[in-house]
């Protein structure tokens, strides 16, 4: 029944740190998956809540790995959030902590970044976080400027264990101030949006596909969308048992999802 149930599907929404790949590894099963995916003839995203990179680095990366795609196959939260204030604060000002690469990224895209004065304080995964800038950011945070992150996510796994994300940055802020950001990407319905916005695909033909129970399984929980859960990387089978968040189905890795469609 599963097998039906999933070859029904057209578009899979992948995470990519800790479900297909995890630091510079790829995972078990990752290149059958993309083969099988295309052999049948559906349709794949790379999608990621890590908005320290682009989608141009994650094509390179994946490139190394031996695995060729588009950077039109792989969006970021960076990239919603960047579709997020241009669509609900056009011309505002935004002060960024953010790789330098995100950056770029939100002036390509016409968003207007300052150091002083800003409208909107946005917290990316940023791995040049300084004490001075988280400084500056909570204090234009409590004189009433909004906050947003780019995702919730709470830590980034790599080949060496896990590493604070965005949602652990954000967490020291809101002890600070007081004051919880508006959070973008995965588990949020801005995402499905996107993603719906960009492939054309409606929600009933869409698999999200990751490791994490409250972003990669909480989309879909949360928007009626199909979800898979691999345990490759941040859950484990003992997390799932135990979480009211429940995919819709669990493999051990891609290798195995793939024997299925």
């Amino acid at each position: 029944m599963i097998d039906g149930i999933l070859s029904q599907k057209k578009l899979f929404v992948l995470d990519m740190d800790g479900t297909f790949f995890l630091g510079n590894r790829i995972l078990d099963g990752s290149l059958d998956f993309i083969r099988k995916i295309r052999k049948s003839g559906k349709a794949f995203l790379f999608f990621t809540n890590n908005s320290s990179h682009t989608a141009a680095f994650y094509q390179q990366k994946l490139a190394v790995m031996g695995c060729v795609v588009t950077d039109k196959d792989i969006l970021t939260s960076g990239d919603v959030t960047i579709d997020y204030l241009r669509r609900e604060y056009p011309g505002k000002r935004v002060f960024l902590l953010g790789t330098e690469l995100l950056r770029k990224s939100f002036l390509l895209g016409g968003i207007e970044l300052v150091e002083q004065k800003p409208e909107i304080v946005v917290l990316s995964f940023d791995i040049s976080f300084s004490y001075e800038r988280v400084s500056k950011a909570c204090s234009f945070i409590r004189c009433g400027v909004l906050f947003i992150a780019t995702h919730p996510d709470l830590n980034c796994p790599t080949e060496d264990g896990f590493i604070p994300d965005c949602g652990a940055m954000c967490a020291m802020i809101t002890a600070s101030t007081g004051i919880k950001p508006v959070y973008l990407g995965k588990p949020y319905k801005e995402t499905l949006d996107a993603i719906i916005h960009v492939t054309g695909y409606s929600k009933n033909q869409i698999v999200f596909v990751g490791d994490r129970l409250y972003t990669d399984i909480a989309i879909g929980v949360n928007n009626a969308v199909t979800s898979v859960l691999v345990l490759s990387g941040e859950t484990t089978a003992e997390d799932a048992a135990k979480s009211s968040m429940k995919p819709n189905y669990i493999f051990p890795t891609l290798r195995q999802l793939a024997d299925v469609l």
